[in-house]
This record gives structure tokens, C-alpha cells and sequence, in this order.
């Protein structure tokens, strides 16, 4: 990106025409440009089709006639057109992907019981006696500056003296989490668990045995064939991943329902030790989860809020420094925890170009597109110092849920995105009220924009999210319908509060 700077250059009064560079608005030029761009097809087919329309009105019957006399005398002409015609279209709809709807999700809100203010956080700290005093104050100011507000929510086990992080505790947050999603999810949607043919868990750092996604199995008694998946180890990402890998058993099984399941676990995964880089973690993740319900049922288009568009995977693990940036291992003193390198921003810009460069030809208008690639001639064979073109993805979206890993992510993408505030309040809103819930916070945003009234029909919404390994992944969906947030969401009584001023 780069800064006009306006200032310390005087210009003498002359009697000469303004400068129109600093005088018209350029953002409508560009808006201009772009519809012509845009609509440069349609308006190149326009005068095609009068033209068309025009010669057939000029026949008269003694011309149909002689067309009906030359299609009579090649039939086997017609015929074999008519046969390729039909047989290639049959190919088409045959091969061509089928459609995969988002019927509806759920997003977890805890009790508030399980709320945990700032001061209640650090005093807790300093009573389990694991941190000394530095620790202490490197925790303060992580959650001073974080973007967290005072209601996010952290597990039963954490609020005792001292803290009982057992496999048991474990097990009853993951319940609490995954049950209460999917119970609202069943109760929205009228759709029985044994309708379910696919089921995709993702958690990254809980991973017991049976799997969570066993454990949902059996709670809702789904059906012996269900096609069921756990996802470990795979970052804040995985909910896309896991997003990813339903649509593809989607394609391949007809007329049948996935859900998908993202969530992470505090309790076992808490950190109680010194070590700076692995103590960001404890002032950053909260409670949370959600459960997605998609279908490849074309009946469900009339009644699901969203048409998946794309999913654009990109994957830097290649790199060691990309593949070490968040790491889970253990500090000198032998306590386990997940470490965060200082590198961590510049490595997710990097995984973010090489995601936007693949996803841009997908979702860009053609203007911005030939812009873009005009820049880039323009930089190859010029001798000039050419300043690379950042498209707009303002043009293709109308909607962004930034994964709300913290106040850092989301200012540098919408930095570098050159996005407005309120392309990022429901990131920021998310971060403040929930914190981050790892995978699944790209889903309580999407809920605070529904719960805000702002999906209109046709809207398209980007999920962007990174992880560990390092991934950056984008899913790309569709509004079919003014969307209206569904009962029990995790914003229902509190969005008239929104948005607050944040840490800045």
C-alpha cells in the first residue's frame, strides 16, 4: 500500500485549469470504469441480437420456405447436430458440480456464569501460583491491548484454585460446546439427526479417544453409515477445511445433508508456565463452537440462507519458518503449551497474497482484474518504477468475516485490504464479545451481520482464516434470500449494544 502525502509543496497561483487529479472524486471513475467492465459482454451482444432479431424480421414466407425445404433435404445433417447437441448437454449436467447450499448454523454462546472479567482473570492467575510477576505483567497487557472485552468466557475447570484440567473436564466442555450448537441447530432447522449422511469435527488441540465426532454419533444416535470425520491438529483454518471436505463428499453422495462441527477446548490446553510466546494463547482463546447444516438437495435452495461459491486453500507448511510459527512443544520447565513466533504476522501476509492471488481471477470483476495486469506488463517491460495494483476486493464482497484472532489480524488486513471500518466491525465485535474461538469465530460474525439486518438477497460474504502450518483459507458464499438471524443466536440480546469503541 501506499500513503499520498499532500503536504509541503506549494503551487503558485496561475491562471490555469484546476487539477482535476486532486479536484473529481476518483472512486467514481473507477466505480464508472468498472461497470463498463463489467457489463462490456452484455453490451458487445446487445447490438448482435437486434441485428439478429432484425434479418428475421425481414423474412418472408417464401424465405421460410426455402429454409424448411433446405433443413428437409439434410436431415442426416440436422440429425446428427441434433443428437450432438443433446448428447453434449447431457454431459454438461451430468459432470457439471452440484450445488451446495448452507441450510442454516448455530453458533455456542456459554453461560454467563462462565464469563471472566479482566480483573477476575489476573487475579486468578497470580492465586494458582504457576506465573511470577513478569509473566503476570505480560498478561495484562496482552489483554489491555487485545481488542477483548469483559464477557468472553473461559471453561467450568479454569474457575477453580487451583484449576482442574482433567481429560473428564475436557470432555464435559467439548459436550457443553458441540451439543448446545447442534441442539439449536436440529430445533432451527426441523432436520433429524438421521437424516445426517456426512459429519466433519474439527478441533485442533483436543483429540480423545473415542473422537468428538464418535461422541456426536453417539449422542444423537446417527445412522450406521454415516460418513463421519475428525479434523486434529489443523489451526484457526479448519473450519474451512472442514467446510472444504463436505462439499467434496457432497459431490460425490447424493441428496443428503452434512454438518460440519468447529470448536477448540481451553480446558486441557491452558498454559502454566513462563515462557512470553506461549502465554498469549491464555489471554486470547475463548469458549466457543458451531455447527453448519449443507445439503446438496435441491428442494433446500428455497428454504437455505447461503449457495457456496468457492473455497481457495493455500497451505506455506513447506517453509520451516512457516511450519514452526505455531507450534505446540514444551518450555524448559517441561509444562506444554502452544507458541506463538514473532514472525506470525509477516508469515500470515505472505500465506494472505498467495490466498488473494489465487482467489482474485475467481471473484474480481474484469476490471479489476485488467488493471491489475496492466500494473504488472507495466512493471515487467518498463524501466519505470511501477507501483503494484491492489484490487479492490470492495467491488467483489459485501460482506467480510475475518477469522478474529486478535486486534493485530484484523488491523493489518484491513490495512493491506484498504477495507473500512465497517467491512471489520463484525470481526472487531466478534473479538470483543467472544474473543477467539478458534475455528468457529468466522461464524459468530456472520451472526452479528445477520443479527445487524445487513444480508440482502445476492450479498456475497468472504471467510478468510488462518492457522497453523501455515494456512490461510478463503470460503466464498452467496446470499439467496434477505437473510434474517435464527432464534437462539449467540447476539440476541445483546446486538442493540453494538458496535463499542474498542482498544485502538
Amino acid at each position: 500500500m501506499s500513503t499520498i502525502n499532500g503536504g509541503g509543496v506549494q503551487i503558485r497561483q496561475s491562471r490555469r485549469l484546476p487539477d482535476f487529479l486532486q479536484s473529481v472524486n476518483l472512486k467514481y471513475v473507477k466505480l464508472g470504469y468498472h461497470y463498463l467492465m463489467t457489463h462490456l459482454l452484455t453490451l458487445l451482444l446487445v447490438p448482435l441480437m437486434a441485428v439478429i432479431i432484425i434479418e428475421a424480421s425481414q423474412m418472408n414466407p417464401d424465405d421460410m420456405h426455402q429454409l424448411w425445404l433446405h433443413l428437409k433435404y439434410n436431415l442426416v445433417s440436422v440429425i446428427i447436430c441434433s443428437a450432438v447437441l443433446v448428447f453434449g448437454s447431457t454431459v454438461y449436467i451430468m459432470t457439471r458440480p452440484r450445488s451446495i447450499y448452507l441450510v442454516d448454523f448455530s453458533c455456542y454462546r456459554p453461560p454467563s456464569h462462565l464469563q471472566v472479567k479482566f480483573h477476575q482473570f489476573m487475579e486468578h492467575s497470580r492465586l494458582t501460583g504457576d506465573f511470577d510477576e513478569s509473566s503476570l505483567e505480560f498478561q495484562r497487557k496482552i489483554l489491555e491491548r487485545s481488542g477483548l472485552g469483559e464477557e468472553t468466557y473461559v471453561p467450568d475447570a479454569m474457575h477453580y484454585l487451583p484449576p482442574r484440567p482433567s481429560m473428564a473436564a475436557a470432555r464435559e466442555e467439548a459436550e457443553q460446546v458441540m451439543f448446545g450448537a447442534l441442539d439449536n441447530l436440529f430445533a432451527n432447522t426441523n432436520v433429524k439427526p438421521k437424516d445426517i449422511g456426512i459429519l466433519v469435527v474439527n478441533c485442533s488441540l483436543f483429540n480423545p479417544t473415542p473422537s468428538l465426532s464418535a461422541m456426536i454419533v453417539n449422542k444423537y444416535k446417527l445412522r450406521g453409515n454415516i460418513r463421519s470425520f475428525n479434523l486434529g491438529g489443523m489451526g484457526c483454518s479448519a473450519g474451512v477445511i472442514a467446510i472444504d471436505l463436505a462439499k467434496d463428499m457432497l459431490q460425490v453422495h447424493r441428496n443428503t445433508y452434512a454438518v460440519v462441527v468447529s470448536t477448540e477446548n481451553i480446558t486441557q490446553n491452558w498454559y502454566f508456565g513462563n515462557k512470553k510466546s506461549m502465554l498469549i494463547p491464555n489471554c486470547l482463546f475463548r469458549v466457543g463452537g458451531s455447527a453448519v447444516l449443507l445439503s446438496n438437495k435441491a428442494k433446500d435452495r428455497r428454504r437455505a440462507k447461503y449457495k457456496l461459491v468457492h473455497v481457495v486453500r493455500t497451505h506455506k507448511g513447506a517453509d520451516d519458518n512457516a511450519f514452526k510459527c505455531v507450534y505446540q512443544e514444551q518450555d524448559n520447565a517441561g509444562k506444554t503449551g502452544v507458541s506463538l513466533s514473532k514472525d506470525l504476522m509477516a508469515i500470515a501476509g505472505m500465506a494472505l497474497k498467495a490466498n488473494i492471488t489465487t482467489l482474485g481471477p475467481l471473484v474480481l470483476p474484469i476490471s479489476e482484474q485488467l488493471l491489475f495486469f496492466a500494473t504488472l506488463v507495466a512493471k515487467k517491460f518498463s524501466n519505470a518504477k511501477v507501483k503494484p495494483y491492489i484490487p479492490d476486493f470492495k467491488l467483489a464482497f459485501d460482506h467480510f468475516c475475518i477469522h478474529a484472532g486478535g486486534r493485530a489480524v484484523i488491523d493489518e488486513l484491513e490495512k493491506n485490504l484498504q477495507l473500512l471500518p465497517e467491512h471489520v466491525e463484525a470481526s472487531r465485535m466478534t473479538l470483543h464479545r467472544f474473543g477467539n474461538t478458534s475455528s468457529s469465530s468466522i461464524w459468530y460474525e456472520l451472526a452479528y451481520t445477520e443479527a445487524k439486518g445487513r444480508m440482502r438477497r445476492g450479498n456475497r460474504v468472504w471467510q478468510i482464516a488462518f492457522g497453523s502450518g501455515f494456512k490461510c483459507n478463503s470460503a466464498v458464499w452467496q446470499a439467496l434470500r434477505n437473510v434474517k438471524p435464527s432464534p437462539n443466536s449467540p447476539w440476541e440480546d445483546c446486538i442493540d449494544k453494538y458496535p463499542v469503541q474498542t482498544v485502538t
